[in-house]
């Protein structure tokens, strides 16, 4: 019972920490916003879980490469170039990344590792608002 209780806080810690990176991006109207952000960081949660109780024998380090490696693919997806030559998506993807390595760090049991970088997330994106509104100002 505390073993899956354990397991449980850890999904519901992948839930919370991407809702505020997701939040920021649907506030944003980003391509990727609130579910998709999640979403991704829930799928990395539980693959991690799986990976570590759920298959004995099996190597925790191979899931977290395929999940780095898997949505890296998704994230690719969100970058396009623009008819005025300008490219966008970038940091849609990134936080696609980022959100994905807290779930995997959740997944492990890295709570304040997972937390820190989601703040950390959330204070940069609020950073790149700042950063274009004293460019906007110039």
């Amino acid at each position: 019972m505390i073993f899956e209780l354990e397991l449980i806080i850890r999904m519901i810690m992948s839930f919370i920490l991407s809702m505020i990176i997701g939040l920021e991006r649907e506030i944003s109207l980003k391509p990727a916003g609130l579910r998709t952000h999640v979403l991704v960081c829930m799928g990395s949660a539980l693959f991690t879980i799986l990976s570590l109780y759920a298959f004995p024998g099996a190597h925790p380090a191979h899931q977290a490469a395929s999940i780095a490696v898997g949505i890296g693919f998704i994230g690719a997806g969100t970058i396009l170039k623009t008819k005025e030559e300008k490219i966008v998506g970038l940091t849609t993807a990134a936080t696609l990344w980022i959100v994905a390595s807290i779930g995997v760090a959740v997944g492990t049991g890295f709570y304040l590792l997972a937390s820190i970088v989601a703040i950390f997330t959330y204070i940069i994106l609020k950073f790149g608002k700042l950063e274009k509104e004293v460019v906007l100002k110039k």
